[in-house]
């Protein structure tokens, strides 16, 4: 790659671990980015170098909200282990996929997320009047993990806001704690996968290193934005990038 390649991947590292950190969906900017910028990088490569860059964001993101919103530890670890384990389940699976259908997969799911954010925009701001059962809570966190971890690992973008999403429509968290309990299980999730991915030699290191200190750097602004400021703002960024990336694949794939 050139020297304006990794330019732009490292500012495409930075935003995405400010967005990720706020509403999730920092892998729908990093993942397209490197298939625009290496056409033919091979999807498991692309999904581990994302992931070496993505577990520093969530990293900092853990420990920045931590300091600020109260997370139910005994329940979010765990359940972050069941992430760790389907995650690598699911990028076990990454090379059954056709890469011709790559593309449109992760343009298939832009859309989706771009839909249902669109068509939601009070998620994460009306709250509750009274706090979900223990059991009903361990039971949804458990099986979010199980299942949005195992689906990070198989693809990845968007799995901190399906995170967000389910926690504040099935059990009216908070959007602020909502995005703190995701950043856990993101974690966990981005574990499993970078073990496989680095296990089998599909993760750029150099690469992901780069991206990585990049990707801190944007989560822990966004993190404490994220404690500032609410949701607004970056949900419409998010919207804005969602919109380009579909479109730049789209042209890509088929133009």
């Amino acid at each position: 790659m050139q020297i304006g390649d990794w330019l732009v991947l490292l500012t495409a590292a930075t935003a995405a671990g400010w967005v990720d950190a706020v509403v999730g969906g920092g892998g729908l900017i990093i993942l397209p980015t490197l298939l625009l910028v290496s056409p033919g990088i091979a999807p498991q490569t692309a999904i581990g170098t994302n992931k070496c860059a993505a577990i520093a964001g969530t990293a900092a993101s853990v420990i920045t909200f931590a300091r600020k919103v109260p997370i139910r530890w005994r329940v979010m670890v765990p359940c972050a282990v069941i992430a760790a384990v389907t995650a690598g389940f699911g990028a076990a699976a990454v090379s059954l996929i056709d890469r011709d259908l790559f593309i449109p997969i992760v343009m298939v799911v832009l859309v989706g997320v771009a839909v249902f954010v669109t068509l939601r925009p009070s998620i994460g701001v009306t709250l509750i009047t009274h706090e979900p059962s223990r059991r009903r809570f361990l039971l949804t966190v458990a099986l979010s993990a199980g299942l949005i971890g195992c689906y990070d690992g198989i693809l990845g973008p968007g799995t901190g806001t399906f995170l967000i999403i389910t926690f504040a429509t099935l059990l009216g968290t908070e959007f602020v704690r909502a995005a703190a309990m995701a950043k856990v299980i993101n974690c966990g999730s981005n574990v499993g996968a970078l073990v496989f991915f680095g296990a089998t030699g599909h993760i750029l290191w150099a690469l992901g290193a780069a991206m990585a200190v990049a990707n801190i750097f944007g989560a822990v602004i966004g993190s404490r934005m994220a404690l500032r400021r609410g949701s607004g703002f970056v949900r419409g960024v998010l919207l804005v990038t969602v919109v380009v990336m579909v479109i730049r694949l789209g042209w890509q794939q088929f133009g």
